[in-house]
Formats: C-alpha cells, structure tokens, sequence
C-alpha cells in the first residue's frame, strides 16, 4: 500500500501548499492495533507489535511512508492514570509544536489520526483521549478517527474467514458504531468530527478504505499560527 494513490496525494499536497511530508500523529488506547496498521501501510514491519494489550511504544516514534506521507506513533492509553497522565501530556506536545519555516510560524503535526478498538464495548478510555486530549489541541477537521479490528466488533462472530470480509449483519453493526462514535463526540463536545471508517489491519480488510478516507480529508491549508 505504500504507493497506492501516490500520484494523487503528491497533487493535493502542492496544489494546496502544503508542507510535505505531511506530519500524521497516530494515537489510540493500548491495544488498538496502531502499530499493525503502520505495517500494513508500509507493507513491512517497520514498528513493533505488542502482545494482547501489552504496549510496545512507549515514545512517539517516526515512519516516513514517502515523499508526502509521515506517521507519528505515540504512546497508547490505558496502562494507568500516572501513564496515561504523561502519554497525554506527549500528545499534546506533539500537537502543538511549532515549526518555523520562511519566517512563518506553522504547527508540526498536520492530522491527528485516532485508532478506536472494534472489539471493545468500552471505548471510555478512547473517547477521554479524544475529548479531553486531541480535540483540545487540533482543529476537528483535521481529525481522522477509525475503528480497526472490525473482524471483532460482534466478538469474532459474522466474520467471513474464507472471504476475509465481514457477513451482512457484522457490517450492520459497523456502520451503527461509526455513526455513535461520531454522535457521541458532536454530544459531549459540541464539535462536529469526519464520520469514522472501519478496518482490520490483521486480516488487511478495507485498507485501501483506510487510506482513500485519510486522502479525502487532507487538509486544505497549513497550520499556520498568527502571532
């Protein structure tokens, strides 16, 4: 997937003069599969899995997918409220860095891409990081929230292993989560985010999906800061 719509992303990126690479901060909850879906985009192991729920990125590290793409993976969620209290603190930093480039201030970070887990019936822990953190720090319509282990989201049933898709009913029930995930932010924080896709980054479900959604909202213009 690492040149997939190469040429398309390149044209937005200079048509809208944007800094490039783009600078993507990858954030989610312990056990959201942020590293697995790095993988899949690199098409190699270019960031360490962890086992079950136990984290493997404990800094935010950098991915340069090419010329115009680069990922941030940060620290996840939910390994306790002194862990959790310096990963958020790291969060916030990275989405309020600046950089200064020809005399204007501009922030680093260009998106903020939060990972939700499929599987889990309590995205509390998810939905803090975007209340309290990301939404406190970035523009909404520079967030980008999906949901990955879609395979899980009925607990493994509707999964169709032979075709590697999810059953009528399992689609279902993914297409309501996007849509509460989406309602429940407009709820508690009164802003307005892009309604959330789903994938498996295990089993490579919907990926060009993933990608074509990250495409879509490529922002229009810098972060640029007046001062």
């Amino acid at each position: 997937m690492k040149n997939y719509r190469f040429d398309e992303i390149q044209r937005r990126m200079l048509a809208n003069n944007l800094l490039h690479p783009l600078d993507a901060l990858l954030v989610g909850a312990t056990g959201t599969g942020k590293s697995t879906t790095l993988n899949v985009l690199f098409g190699s192991t270019v960031a360490k899995v962890g086992d079950g729920v136990d984290p493997e990125t404990q800094k935010i590290s950098s991915h340069q997918l090419h010329d115009f793409m680069r990922f941030h993976d940060s620290a996840g969620l939910g390994d306790g409220k002194a862990a959790d209290h310096e990963h958020s603190k790291n969060i916030t930093a990275e989405l309020l860095r600046t950089i200064t480039i020809d005399g204007q201030h501009n922030r680093f970070m260009d998106i903020a891409m939060v990972l939700l887990d499929g599987g889990s019936r309590d995205m509390g822990t998810a939905f803090r990081l975007l209340e309290t953190v990301v939404l406190q720090s970035i523009e909404p319509h520079r967030v980008i929230v999906a949901i990955n282990q879609a395979d899980m989201a009925m607990s493994g049933r509707s999964w169709n292993s032979q075709l590697n898709k999810p059953d009528p009913a399992l689609i279902d029930r993914l297409e309501e989560k996007t849509l509460s995930v989406q309602k429940r932010i407009k709820e508690s924080t009164g802003l307005t985010i892009n309604r959330p896709i789903y994938y498996s980054a295990k089993f490579n479900y919907n990926i060009p999906v993933f990608i074509d959604h990250i495409i879509k909202h490529l922002p229009t213009s810098r972060r640029t800061i007046t001062k």
